[in-house]
C-alpha cells in the first residue's frame, strides 16, 4: 500500500494497513489538509521518527482570546496531536489509540501576529493497553511557551477472544 495514501480508514484489523509510523508518514507527505483538525489549523507536520512527532504552525489573529493572545486551546491542539501521533508512530496497523488524560501547563502568552510554535511529543512509556507521552512547545526564539503529559488507552484487534465465564 502506498503509504501517501494511508488514511485513518486504512487500518485494518487484519494487519495488512499501514503501521501507525507509515500512515504518520503518509499524512506527513500530504499535508495539513490531510486530517480535519490539521487543516484547520494549518498545522504541517514536521518531524516523524519512532516515538517522536513535531508539529508546527504559525499563530493567527483567530487563534485569540479575549486578551489578545493565542488561546491555551490552540497549544493543547498542537501538543495532543504531537504526544498522540508519538504514541501512534509506535503502533502497529492492528491497533488504535485515543486520549485518556492531557495536562497541559501554558507558561507564556503568545502573540497573534505569525509566530511560528513547534510542539514536540515523544513516547515515555508502550504498554499493551496503556501509552504515556509528554510534550513541549517552543516557539521560534526556542523560549519553551507549554508543557504537557498524556496518557493513551491503546487497543488492539489480535483476532478472536474468549468471553470470560
Amino acid at each position: 500500500m502506498n503509504s501517501v495514501a494511508a488514511t485513518l480508514e486504512d487500518r485494518t484489523t487484519d494487519g495488512t494497513g499501514p503501521s501507525g509510523l507509515e500512515l504518520l508518514r503518509g499524512l506527513q507527505e500530504r499535508g495539513p489538509a490531510a486530517v480535519g483538525v490539521g487543516g484547520l489549523l494549518d498545522m504541517r507536520l514536521d518531524s516523524v521518527e519512532p516515538g517522536r512527532v513535531e508539529f508546527v504552525l504559525r499563530t493567527r489573529p483567530d487563534f485569540g482570546n479575549p486578551h489578545g493572545t493565542v488561546h491555551g486551546g490552540i497549544t493543547a491542539t498542537l501538543l495532543d496531536s504531537a504526544m498522540g501521533c508519538a504514541v501512534l508512530s509506535e503502533l502497529p496497523p492492528t491497533a488504535r489509540y485515543t486520549t485518556v488524560d492531557l495536562s497541559l501547563t501554558n507558561l507564556r502568552s503568545v502573540p497573534l501576529d505569525g509566530i511560528r510554535l513547534r510542539a514536540a511529543g515523544e513516547v515515555v512509556h508502550m504498554g499493551r493497553r496503556i501509552a504515556t507521552a509528554e510534550g513541549r512547545v517552543t516557539d521560534e526564539g526556542g523560549h519553551l511557551i507549554a508543557t504537557a503529559s498524556t496518557t493513551c488507552l491503546v487497543t488492539r484487534d489480535d483476532g478472536p477472544r474468549e468471553v470470560p465465564r
